[in-house]
């Protein structure tokens, strides 16, 4: 059949998504799960850029990056989950070629923007740590803006040609995507055009996006742990390292998901093992970020407080 549809030009122009297979009890179990994280990733994230923009004395470039990903986080979740729960309920298991391609760019593009803000963050940690005395003249808030705003545009620019790339592919059958979501690995294996240039695009971006910033990331760390072990203060060091283990750990969780799904020469075979790597990056992560910068920021405690104490 495949052959037959490649022989008389036809194509695929509409796609199936299969979610995760399974009893009905167990996929409505799964939209609970989701609807109720997706629920309270919106909120968390919403309640610090409120708290940000209410409290002066985090009107500093540290929250006003944190600000930037936690609305880069909004959308990313609202980009996929919705979505997710009506191919789990079979309501919307059907989406177009058009409408595929656009998703995939999407969350890519926000994906490419954290990955620039988190090595903003750390190059921001950077100069606060290792140059106290001059932070203030040198993370102004002109650069701040300028740091942001590269990070959202070269995000959406360096996916931009793999995504175009990527609605040249032909696609003759089958036309189901065995994920909730439209992703490279899933048009890769679906296609039956070449996918060379497609799968050589995807290792470039993942280089440039994910390997740069993660070394910018890296050596940022570096110089900090280095200044850190120099201070001579038990208290200094401490204060020091707290300021930046929310974001330390964000970092983590992030680029080890990340590396896993992207970084890499050919598409992996084990589609289902992205499925489940892909739920923890569009569903848990974002939903985490803000509780672990809540739960180990004092900065933030403080000002959560006096909001509540105001209440």
């Amino acid at each position: 059949n495949i052959w037959k549809d490649m022989t008389n030009g036809t194509r695929v122009e509409e796609f199936i998504l299969l979610g995760f297979p399974g009893t009905w009890q167990s996929r409505v179990s799964l939209v609970v799960v989701f609807a109720l994280m997706y629920t309270l990733t919106v909120i968390s994230n919403t309640s610090i850029i409120v708290l940000v923009w209410r409290s002066s004395n985090l009107h500093t470039p540290m929250y006003f990056f944190l600000c930037n990903l936690s609305f880069l986080e909004i959308w990313y979740t609202m980009g996929a989950v919705p979505k997710a729960i009506g191919v789990m309920l079979g309501t919307s298991q059907t989406i177009s070629f058009s409408v595929c391609i656009l998703q995939l760019f999407f969350l890519l593009s926000l994906g490419s923007t954290e990955c620039f803000l988190l090595a903003v963050m750390a190059y921001d940690r950077y100069l606060a740590i290792c140059y106290p005395l001059r932070y203030s003249s040198l993370m102004n808030s002109v650069l701040s803006v300028r740091l942001a705003l590269s990070s959202w545009l070269g995000g959406f620019l360096a996916v931009s040609l793999l995504a175009f790339l990527t609605s040249r592919l032909t696609f003759c059958g089958p036309d189901v995507i065995n994920h909730f979501l439209c992703d490279i690995d899933s048009c890769l294996a679906l296609s039956c055009s070449d996918t060379w240039p497609v799968e050589l695009a995807t290792f470039l971006v993942s280089i440039v996006v994910v390997v740069a910033s993660c070394a910018v990331t890296l050596v940022s760390y570096m110089y900090i742990i280095s200044s850190i072990l120099r201070m001579q203060s038990a208290h200094g060091r401490k204060k020091a390292f707290s300021t930046c283990s929310a974001h330390l750990s964000v970092v983590t969780i992030w680029y080890g998901s990340t590396m896993f799904l992207y970084v890499k020469p050919s598409a992996q075979n084990s589609l289902d093992l992205n499925k489940v790597v892909n739920t923890f990056n569009t569903v848990v992560t974002p939903l985490l970020n803000p509780f672990i910068y809540t739960l180990r920021n004092k900065e933030v405690k403080l000002a959560l407080g006096r909001a509540f104490q105001k209440k």
